[in-house]
């Protein structure tokens, strides 16, 4: 830990603001409210906690107060030395966008960038560690449902990445269509969740590859260095790059890769890539973005062969109050589900530009997660057959919001 003397202590400057990106949620606990610090990023210690009272001071802490300040609009009734306490303990706990918040998140991404190791990120949390608690967890069976003799025709699976707890019988029925193949190598594209947590460090670089070895489930998988070098030679103009911290909690490529190491135990490479937003596609369908997919995709599909397999990573809508929309998901979900009909029928088509129009016409209005990665790959292959597997409202009542997932073989 940094020492006491890189935390904020001062009485004159302006205090730094509680971090826009974290979500400040209230919990009852043996019969006292608390406030915890949800950070998708994990800088926050999970258990930090602190009494709800607290909550319209944080309020103030937006970057525009000093301490003093502060102490007059209250009238005194925190004494200043009380307050800085507090102050420094948002600090020391990494809820402040201070100087020495800045440095804990630069030195967390910049020693993960340099290991050569992904370490699994959700293991423990979102799914068992243990892997006897994990095979029944998953529901996966080592049988196939596919004809053999559809082996050399199918290429590509567009399945979900939502909470598997949420979603089992459709990562089964998805998986299970593919369990019988035996592909050397395994590209996959996924969406990237938190690019956008790292500010303009990726604006130029719309696909995010990783060289690391990734673990998962017991097993170590390596990545094909020659097709993540190839990609390498380009990226300035396909906007490709192998700086990887958007990888470090990322849950799109992770469970995946938990069901392709179910349904395949035979040894294959991987090539993970995630995909930032493609919104600027929605104003300039020509311009700088579109130009680096058309090169990305190009250079990509120069380097599959027919033993490789591509799993494409990508959830549908995303609605209800807790994605910001002002009702709940059960009062428009027959739109939205109309809407998702349509995204489907233009993806088994293999249409890109039917797949952009759509969504460009509200400007994403259900924030279909899938669409980057998914328009990546029919960018590769627009004439490929696609076949619905499944399709999947699930419904968080609690929230008042809900996800729409679907799966595809290609």
């Amino acid at each position: 830990m940094e020492s006491d003397n890189e935390l904020f202590n001062s009485l004159t400057q302006k205090i730094p603001e509680v971090r826009p990106d974290l979500q400040i949620i209230q919990v009852r606990d043996q019969n006292r409210d608390l406030i915890v610090f949800y950070d998708a990023m994990g800088y926050v210690p999970q258990n930090f906690a602190l009494d709800a009272t607290v909550q319209p001071l944080l309020s103030l802490f937006n970057g525009a107060l000093s301490l003093e300040e502060i102490s007059r609009q209250i009238n005194g009734d925190l004494g200043k030395e009380e307050m800085l306490a507090f102050i420094q303990l948002l600090d020391e706990y990494a809820v402040l966008n201070s100087a020495r918040y800045q440095k804990k998140r630069d030195k967390i991404e910049s020693k993960f960038e340099a290991s050569d190791v992904r370490q699994p990120a959700l293991a423990g949390i979102s799914y068992p560690e243990n892997s006897d608690e994990l095979n029944s967890f998953l529901g996966m069976s080592n049988g196939s449902s596919e004809n053999q003799s559809e082996k050399k025709k199918i290429k590509a699976l567009y399945a979900p990445h939502l909470d598997i707890k949420a979603a089992k019988n459709q990562y089964v029925e998805a998986f299970s269509k593919i369990s019988h193949l035996k592909p050397a190598k395994v590209i996959f594209i996924a969406t990237s969740h938190y690019a956008g947590y790292h500010g303009r460090f990726y604006d130029d670089f719309p696909f995010i590859g990783s060289g690391k070895d990734f673990q998962v489930a017991g097993r170590t998988f390596r990545t094909n260095q020659e097709i993540l070098n190839s990609l390498s030679e380009e990226s300035s103009e396909s906007g490709f790059t192998l700086k990887d911290r958007a990888h470090r909690v990322e849950h799109s490529i992770e469970i995946q890769l938990l069901y392709a190491s179910q349904i395949w135990q035979h040894d294959f490479e991987i090539v993970p890539i995630l995909t930032g937003y493609f919104d600027e596609l929605f104003y300039h369908t020509s311009g700088d973005l579109a130009t680096k997919i058309d090169r990305f995709t190009s250079t990509l599909k120069n380097l599959i062969d027919d033993d490789t397999f591509i799993l494409i990573s990508g959830d549908l809508s995303h609605v209800g109050r807790k994605f910001g929309d002002q009702k709940s998901a059960s009062q428009f979900r027959e739109d939205v589900e109309k809407y998702d009909q349509q995204f489907l029928k233009h993806a088994q088509n293999a249409n890109p530009e039917n797949l952009l129009k759509l969504v460009s016409e509200k400007y994403d209005a259900t924030r279909i997660c899938g669409f980057p990665p998914l328009y990546t790959y029919l960018n590769m292959f627009p004439d490929s057959v696609g076949k619905l597997i499944n399709y999947y409202w699930w419904d968080e009542k609690e929230t008042e919001s809900a996800v729409s997932i679907a799966s595809i073989l290609y």
